[in-house]
């Protein structure tokens, strides 16, 4: 989802300018009148980029306050801009139901939105105390305190290695059982506080805190991501017309390599042509306005 700067005020509640906006639109290359999906809507950065180039948007999310968000700041008629609640991995049957059976283009900005982040009781965040939650829709019955007080560890082990990479995963899975036979792992701080006493405390030159890996995991797994990205984009590349382009923003590397396969797959095919030989990389005045954008990388690629 978008990443937001530095200097994001909480009446806004936390959705600013997203990341790649100028590139994801320059290869999107927006016709007026024309089609275009945004899978993930988040605080609607992209989507308003495309509307103010006279594109038509379908606008999706799993996250029901960024639609609330979203209807509250667009006061746009239904026939310019369409907004529905679900999961880019039903995408075609989402976009038949909203009429929009072919496309022009179609933008995923995948991760959680700064926005997620910060807001209270969500539990993405490891820098408070709150719930451990991590559930973008939550109409989704398990939530991340569920997985980490009832997963057996050889499970817990699986899910920090295969969905964060995590090299301590072992012993983190471990330290997690062992602790929560005595109290029960419930907030944000508890499962930080375990994490540290396995991995040490952050250091001075340390890029990213210790619990990151483990967080990522959680949130990957608890929602579904990596598995709705690769139902997904079939899906995508079926609704796109002729020329229609297809661009795909990721944070982490276990996205861009589901990404980076499939492009290659379907180019030998020769369904697509890939628009980026590498990934596009944030420029130096993106990071240092947002932090956050510093692993962001775009691929793009135009259907044959």
């Amino acid at each position: 989802m978008e990443r937001v700067s530095k200097d994001d005020q909480p009446d806004d509640l936390g959705y600013h300018t997203p990341v790649f906006l100028k590139e994801a639109l320059e290869f999107l290359q927006i016709k007026p009148g024309k089609k275009y999906i945004d899978c993930t809507l988040g605080g609607g950065g992209h989507t308003e980029g495309i509307l103010s180039r006279g594109g038509l948007v379908l606008g999706i999310d799993t996250d029901q306050e960024a639609l609330e968000y979203i209807r509250k700041k667009f006061q746009i008629s239904n026939d310019k801009f369409r907004i529905t609640k679900g999961n880019f991995r039903d995408l075609k049957e989402i976009a038949a139901k909203n009429g929009f059976n072919k496309v022009d283009g179609i933008l995923y900005d995948l991760g959680v939105s700064t926005h997620q982040l910060k807001s209270k009781g969500r539990g993405f965040s490891f820098g408070r105390e709150e719930e451990l939650d991590m559930r973008m829709d939550q109409d989704l019955e398990i939530s991340a305190k569920e997985i980490i007080n009832t997963y057996q560890k050889e499970n817990l082990y699986e899910i920090f290695t295969k969905f964060g990479e995590e090299k301590r995963a072992w012993a983190i899975a471990d330290a997690t059982v062992r602790a929560r036979q005595i109290e029960p792992i419930l907030t944000t701080s508890k499962l930080v506080k375990l994490i540290l006493g396995v991995r040490g405390k952050i250091g001075k030159n340390d890029r990213t805190h210790p619990a990151t890996r483990v967080f990522q995991a959680l949130r990957i797994y608890v929602n579904n991501e990596l598995e709705a990205l690769q139902r997904s984009l079939p899906q995508a590349l079926d609704l796109l017309v002729k020329d229609g382009r297809l661009v795909v923003i990721s944070f982490h590397s276990l996205e861009d390599r589901i990404v980076k396969i499939y492009f290659r797959k379907e180019e030998k095919k020769g369904r697509l042509k890939i628009l980026t030989s590498k990934p596009i990389r944030p420029s130096e005045e993106e990071v240092e306005d947002n932090k956050a954008s510093l692993s962001g990388k775009l691929r793009a690629a135009i259907k044959l």
